[in-house]
């Protein structure tokens, strides 16, 4: 599904990212950590060709992400509210993006029911624009917007940071539902250590620009990476 090799990103001499390989498999949802500086934001963009990289590639489905934009219809992102066209209502911002991908009223009424808990009665119908909502709020529009069109892999920075508890279970629900019923391949990058061992069934560290851990086994996820996290 999503293969890199040997890629690394340099700023003058400060190497700040570099994975000589990594593979993630169709379907898996794939956990992203690190302190802050590891790098898992940058390789994120440079994986959605939003940085390019100093040296090496990413592939999606064998296609480089540098080199051709097949790739972005069958994928969706939210890294920050940058990503949000914030001058729309969430309302005008779907229905933009319900043209975009060519999907009809009821193909995006279908989609948008899937999120009706998790907006809580707080995004759609208010008649606010994108850039007046609370933190919280512009995060559920960006991870609605990121999964619509049906794609095979779905990019998530942070997607639990502010959101009250009752949004976050929401959220690990939604997620687990997705991966269960669609098959999304969900990569998530969080600081949240309980949420992401509970949703990923592989958890990636990443310091200082380099993978240090692939955890695959879940019994142990949390308490290996507890033990490194307190030293």
């Amino acid at each position: 599904m999503i293969q890199i090799s040997q890629l690394k990103k340099q700023y003058k001499d400060a190497v700040v990212l570099d994975v000589p390989s990594l593979e993630i498999a169709k379907g898996e949802c794939f956990g992203l950590v690190g302190n802050n500086g590891a790098g898992k934001t940058t390789l994120f963009r440079i994986m959605l060709d939003l940085v390019r990289a100093t040296a090496g590639s990413v592939t999606i489905n064998g296609e480089d992400v540098s080199k051709t934009e097949d790739w972005k219809a069958r994928t969706g992102a939210y890294l920050d509210e940058h990503m949000l066209l914030a001058y729309l209502t969430p309302d005008e911002y779907f229905e933009t993006l319900r043209k975009i991908y060519g999907l009809s009223a009821a193909d995006l009424k279908l989609h948008l029911d899937k999120f009706v808990e998790l907006f809580n009665d707080e995004v759609l119908g208010k008649k606010k624009y994108i850039r007046d909502l609370s933190k919280g709020n512009l995060k559920k529009v960006g991870i609605a917007a990121a999964l619509m069109g049906n794609p095979e892999v779905v990019f998530l920075d942070e997607p639990f940071e502010n959101l009250d508890p009752s949004s976050q279970i929401r959220l690990k629900k939604l997620i687990l539902r997705e991966k269960e019923n669609s098959k999304v391949t969900f990569l998530i990058s969080s600081h949240d250590l309980n949420h992401v061992t509970e949703i990923c069934e592989r958890i990636v560290l990443l310091e200082k620009g380099k993978v240090i851990r692939d955890l695959r086994e879940k019994t142990e996820m949390m308490a290996e990476l507890e033990a490194y996290f307190t030293g």
